[in-house]
């Protein structure tokens, strides 16, 4: 069983316009309701490739009831911890015609240092009953900002693989937990802990510097352009073939779908890395997030290139166990 952790979902209406004109009213845009938050989407790829998996996260007041209907609807399961505050929502306007999206983020949720403490007492009996968790996304505010930390030291004491995929004032405590694997985008970094990585070097240094801090696997993703990764202290160049995107939404959590696969069926590091980035530029193709079928993604993982930056690693079963 696949666990991730979500302290800052997001009900999305997603609004389909078959076009928009931007000075005037625009009618008839199609609705649908759908359960976000970077976790959210993780587990939503992860049913698309038949992982079994389960979403922690909180919920509260209207959005919250609507939350939990999408997540019924999409067969997603889900444990949660029922919060005062409301869950923070969005409206995700696309145009079809121009294929653009414009998004705006409701204000963030306010939970309770109570609530914070009930939901790392629930996790420790979760975290107990997976075989992976994953902590992604953002937290919403100070009182829920330990809650990521906590879950690292309770997977690391419980021997289980724990991957971040989160940003903010808690990054740099995430990393000093020494999470398994690690996953960030450039940005990510830049705003969360003011360092700029701009060239090889520096990604490669940024790398060292995780691994010191006992991380395994850390991947620093860039959007559609290369990026690199490590495989313990091994470290790599990767670069996806151009493809014609849509919407990069969601991109970077099936990216970390397809790692989590990748460790639950024993892939070897460069198979799991070929089929992760393979499901991170397919998931740009569409205006759906994490919906990309396993045989299109195994295809396009054979595009994908892969080099050695620095000392080479022999050709062996480096499978995770």
């Amino acid at each position: 069983m696949i666990l991730t952790v979500t302290i800052n979902p997001l009900l999305e209406r997603r609004y389909y316009y078959q076009s928009i004109e931007l000075s005037s009213v625009n009618r008839n845009g199609k609705l649908i309701l759908q359960a976000g938050g970077k976790g959210i989407n993780v587990n939503r790829q992860l049913n698309k490739l038949g992982v079994k998996n389960i979403a922690m996260l909180f919920t509260g007041g209207t959005n919250g009831k609507l939350m939990r209907e999408a997540l019924r609807n999409e067969k997603i399961n889900y444990s949660e911890i029922i919060s005062k505050s409301e869950t923070r929502d969005s409206a995700i306007i696309i145009d079809q015609s121009t294929e653009k999206v414009y998004s705006f983020f409701g204000t963030d949720a306010i939970v309770s240092s109570n609530e914070a403490r009930e939901f790392i007492s629930k996790l420790e009996k979760a975290i107990a009953a997976c075989e992976i968790v994953i902590f992604s996304g953002s937290s919403p505010c100070k009182e829920t900002d330990s809650i990521f930390v906590e879950g690292i030291n309770i997977a690391t004491k419980l021997d289980k693989i724990s991957v971040c995929d989160t940003y903010g004032r808690h990054l740099q405590d995430c990393y000093d937990a020494s999470p398994t694997i690690v996953h960030n985008n450039i940005d990510e970094i830049k705003s969360s802990l003011e360092i700029k990585i701009q060239n090889e070097a520096d990604s490669v240094n940024f790398l060292k510097m995780l691994y010191k801090k006992g991380v395994k696997q850390a991947y620093i993703t860039d959007g559609k352009n290369p990026f690199y990764t490590s495989n313990f202290d091994f470290h790599y160049k990767v670069t996806p073939p151009e493809i014609s995107s849509v919407d990069s939404t969601g991109s970077g959590d099936a990216f970390v779908a397809g790692i989590v696969y990748g460790w639950h069926n024993k892939y070897t590091f460069e198979q799991q890395l070929r089929f992760a980035a393979a499901l991170g530029a397919l998931n740009s193709k569409s205006f759906d997030v994490c919906n990309v079928e396993i045989d299109e993604a195994n295809s396009f993982a054979k595009k994908i290139h892969i080099e050695a930056v620095g000392k080479r690693l022999k050709e062996i079963d480096d499978s995770p166990e």
